[in-house]
């Protein structure tokens, strides 16, 4: 990959860099060009590589912009993991690269984001891919609460081990179950619907089947049943495709279907062009 000092909303090469913000820097990724340009929101500790094959899958006719968030990946840390930290680096990034609008893709922790970052800017996102994510579900109780603590207490002794390797963010065991615990109070019907019915730009689910790591019996099932009371609610948002994968291997497995959905979600856009 080619690097530049300065972002150059013209360039048709590769851009890999550092984009300082609050008090860490985050590993960034553009790949320029005057296509549309779509930002990857990840999983809530997994790296900017996991959209590699969705980007394949699309191809050079669009700007792919991927980062990886604070503390993960090549990205350094920071006193804040927040969630407003996570929705207010999408700004942050697509500041640095000279980017004013753009489609947001998000997976899991990401499709939270992007659907926050969508419904605050309507005049700023091109539409919005939500993968397996922002699924309105109150999962979080007390008990519940008890047990992501437990858990990632538990992992706490090998995910240092893991950090050489890229595959661990560099948190603390006590930090990653907040952001978890946070995103379960973010999920609850009460606060993610008002924040869906206020998407005014076109949006498009992809949805998984089966369950994913830590969810038991249907309760992954449970959750997707939500979004039948938020697409009737409103026309904005569809569920583009329900795919074989589950919630861990989406991005491997159905890429084809997630890049179909940002194909759709840009449409409109693309008809204006």
């Amino acid at each position: 990959m080619k690097k530049n000092s300065t972002p150059s909303t013209g360039s048709t090469s590769t851009w890999t860099g550092m984009v300082p913000v609050d008090d860490t820097a985050l590993a960034v990724t553009d790949t320029g060009g005057p296509g549309i340009p779509v930002v990857y929101l990840n999983g809530q500790f997994a790296t900017q590589g996991y959209w590699r094959r969705v980007i394949a899958e699309l191809g050079p006719e669009w700007r792919h912009i991927t980062y990886d968030e604070r503390a993960r990946g090549k990205s350094k840390r920071s006193a804040d993991y927040s969630f407003e930290a996570a929705v207010r680096d999408v700004d942050a990034v697509l500041a640095a690269r000279g980017v004013d609008r753009a489609l947001v893709a998000g997976w899991s922790y990401g499709a939270f984001v992007a659907a926050h970052w969508a419904g605050r800017n309507p005049g700023r996102a091109l539409g919005a891919v939500l993968v397996e994510g922002a699924q309105p579900y109150d999962w979080l109780d007390e008990a519940m609460e008890k047990r992501i603590r437990k858990l990632f207490r538990r992992m706490g002794w090998f995910v240092p081990l893991l950090r050489p390797t890229g595959l661990t963010p560099r948190m603390s065991a006590e930090q990653m179950a907040n952001t978890n615990i946070e995103l379960g109070r973010l999920a609850r019907e009460r606060e993610l619907g008002p924040v869906l019915d206020g998407i005014t730009v076109p949006a498009r689910y992809v949805v998984a089947s089966g369950a994913s790591l830590g969810s038991k019996g249907d309760e992954q099932e449970r959750i997707r049943a939500g979004l039948d009371a938020v697409t009737a609610r409103n026309p904005n948002i569809r569920i583009s495709a329900k795919v074989a994968s589950n919630h861990d291997s989406i991005l491997k497995k159905d890429f084809a279907a997630v890049a179909e959905a940002v194909r759709e979600a840009a449409a409109h856009d693309r008809g204006k062009r």
